[in-house]
């Protein structure tokens, strides 16, 4: 009986490091796996001690999300951390998540800003009940400002939108649509319209802040009056902003039919997720099956987060 137990012990240890390897996919980085997980561990809890899921999601979101296949520049560098791209419209309010992240940082040296800031997106979903995204670790850090590509690629929430592409993304485009704006701006990433719903999904976190995004068309609601957070106010487009589900496309489907809250935001952009005849299918998917939106969008967060990534 005591060697089945030691024998069932190592199984069980055998088991328990299999499933911390299988957190992290391909890891190339310096850091061991057992690094990796630690500092996930502590970025979980940095979390939620915040209430600060929706900003790391954020955070990454735009450290990525300026990547251009086609110029071959952006993308998930880390580069997000200078003040020349901090500095940047869309990143208004960013400086308060790195100042989250420099104490872990600090502690877990091995692993790059960019690995890092990646990590907190990831572990902010699932932390806040979305799905476990298979991420892959290793990315190497811009050196310097040198790496922060043009203002003007990431996405608007309402006209005049901008090209968001080319070597001038911040001048105005001719097609005003929204959808139109979204396919630049995602297509731009070789992001297909599938991807484009189900990254958009994610607006079920967080709140819009007019010193912010300002995309927000009130400055407090009952929802978010109360915060938690650091800070009160904003507008949210769910009743529940930190918990990760499909109840953005179902406030879009009841937004259509007028019975939702009209103090939950709708952006030009969220809209559009029905207008358009290619968009609204996946809409209407993932409104109906929670299961298959988490599916996607974890698919689709792992690939906005290797967007231009060298990995070591």
């Amino acid at each position: 009986l005591a060697l089945r137990s030691r024998q069932q012990t190592r199984v069980l240890q055998h088991r328990a490091g299999a499933r911390a390897s299988r957190r992290f996919s391909k890891t190339t980085c310096s850091a061991s796996t057992d690094t990796l997980t630690a500092a996930k561990s502590k970025v979980e809890e940095m979390i939620k001690a915040n209430a600060c899921a929706p900003i790391m999601v954020r955070l990454a979101w735009h450290d990525s999300g300026n990547y251009d296949a086609t110029i071959g520049t952006g993308g998930a560098n880390g580069s997000i951390r200078f003040e020349a791209e901090l500095a940047h419209g869309g990143n208004a309010g960013l400086k308060n998540a790195l100042a989250l992240l420099e104490p872990i940082k600090a502690e877990f040296d091995s692993i790059s800003w960019a690995d890092l800031i990646q990590m907190a997106s990831a572990a902010a979903i699932e932390v806040s009940g979305g799905p476990t995204i298979d991420m892959q670790y290793g990315r190497v850090d811009a050196a310097d400002d040198s790496a922060v590509p043009p203002d003007g690629r990431l996405p608007n929430a309402y006209p005049p939108f901008q090209k968001a592409q080319g070597e001038s993304p911040a001048d105005e485009a001719e097609d005003q649509t929204p959808q139109s704006h979204l396919r630049r701006v995602f297509g731009r990433m070789g992001l297909d319209d599938r991807e484009i719903v189900a990254l958009s999904g994610a607006h079920t976190l967080g709140r819009a802040h007019s010193s912010r995004s300002g995309a927000n068309k009130m400055e407090s609601t009952k929802y978010t009056k109360d915060g938690p957070g650091s800070q009160k106010g904003g507008q949210s487009w769910t009743e529940e902003w930190l918990k990760f589900d499909n109840r953005y496309f179902t406030m879009l489907l009841e937004a259509e039919k007028g019975t939702v809250d009209a103090e939950l935001l709708q952006m030009d952009t969220d809209n559009a997720l029905l207008t358009d005849p290619a968009f609204r299918p996946h809409s209407e998917e993932f409104a109906a099956d929670n299961d298959k939106f988490c599916e996607a969008y974890a698919a689709a967060h792992k690939k906005l987060s290797e967007l231009g990534s060298t990995f070591a």
